[in-house]
């Protein structure tokens, strides 16, 4: 019989093409955490787009193979999957120029105020529209902070030099290894003095409320704050009281400390803040790359080899363990 692979959300056809031969390919009919450990229970592989519960791998004795669709692990319970002899692969970097351009895309439509003009024009017509142009100045000369200068950060960074002439800081462990355009800054300083921010990061627990109410505090009155890499980066409460106040020009948010977004939550409230729900990552050629490499991954764990992007190394000696004890039927 062949493998069963689950996926927790649909990926891309192509993907889905490269696995067809090789195993069964079963889709999550819900995402809440007692499905995922009901459905789970037989599979040999996961595609992962969907927090899983802290205790799946306790319900998931066939169970070898954790990828994640995409770059960050913090839907899968590492630790966990480690501790159970259980792979876990992730898609590094292929969405970082999605992201990348969604972060240029936040940067104008916030220092252009084009949402906000696009919905005035709607609602209260031409005369109230034109009239919010009127203090609204270019990116060029301006100055872009990113914090995190991995893939995406660095890919940011090249479209604000480069494509529109901005001067550039930049923040990650390694200053010394920041591309040669972008200056390396402490994170005050990137508060301080960036008329717009982009926090591309991971999550960590030195990042949790990286951007809090005194960093917040630090901002210019006109400056932008993007945040493209998970939502407890920001301390939220903090950001809608500088919002409420008045205190910074505006934000774009793509992630949030508690998601979905609430219906009633208080974003929602203000015209200077452009949010979409967890979809900076997404196009159709980053979910072509990001399915394929994950196929390709599981494909290869289920063979008996490791994947290239190999997240927990570690586990290399028990999972080989678990597959010479799954195949003697042990």
């Amino acid at each position: 019989m062949n493998p069963i692979v689950l996926l927790t959300n649909p990926i891309d056809e192509s993907g889905m093409a490269l696995l067809r031969p090789h195993a069964e390919l079963r889709l999550a009919s819900a995402v809440d955490h007692d499905t995922l450990r009901r459905e789970a229970a037989p599979a040999d592989a996961m595609i992962v787009r969907a927090f899983l519960p802290a205790d799946v791998f306790e319900h998931t004795p066939r169970l070898r193979a954790c990828v994640r669709h995409g770059a960050g692990v913090d839907m899968i319970p590492v630790e966990a999957a480690t501790a159970h002899g259980v792979i876990v692969a992730n898609v590094p970097g292929v969405n970082a120029q999605t992201v990348a351009e969604y972060c240029a895309a936040q940067f104008l439509l916030l220092g252009r105020r084009i949402a906000r003009m696009d919905r005035t024009l709607r609602r209260e017509g031409w005369a109230k529209a034109r009239a919010l142009a009127d203090d609204v100045s270019e990116l060029h000369g301006k100055t872009a902070g990113i914090v995190g200068v991995g893939h995406i950060g660095a890919r940011v960074a090249a479209i604000c030099h480069h494509g529109l002439g901005m001067r550039v800081l930049g923040h990650q462990r390694r200053l010394d290894r920041l591309p040669e355009f972008v200056e390396g800054a402490a994170l005050d300083r990137i508060f301080s003095d960036s008329d717009f921010i982009a926090l591309c990061c991971p999550m960590t627990p030195e990042t949790r409320h990286l951007a809090d109410a005194r960093r917040i505090g630090l901002m210019k009155p006109t400056a932008v704050l993007v945040n493209v890499s998970r939502g407890p980066v920001v301390d939220q409460a903090a950001l809608v009281a500088a919002l409420r106040e008045r205190r910074i020009g505006g934000a774009g948010l793509d992630v949030f400390e508690q998601q979905p977004l609430a219906p009633g939550d208080p974003l929602f409230e203000f015209d200077n803040v452009v949010l979409t729900p967890h979809l900076a990552g997404l196009s159709l050629e980053s979910m072509q790359r990001m399915s394929v490499i994950a196929a390709e991954d599981v494909l290869r764990i289920l063979a008996g080899d490791k994947p290239v992007n190999f997240f927990n190394p570690e586990v290399w000696p028990a999972a080989l363990r678990r597959r010479a004890s799954l195949e003697s039927g042990q």
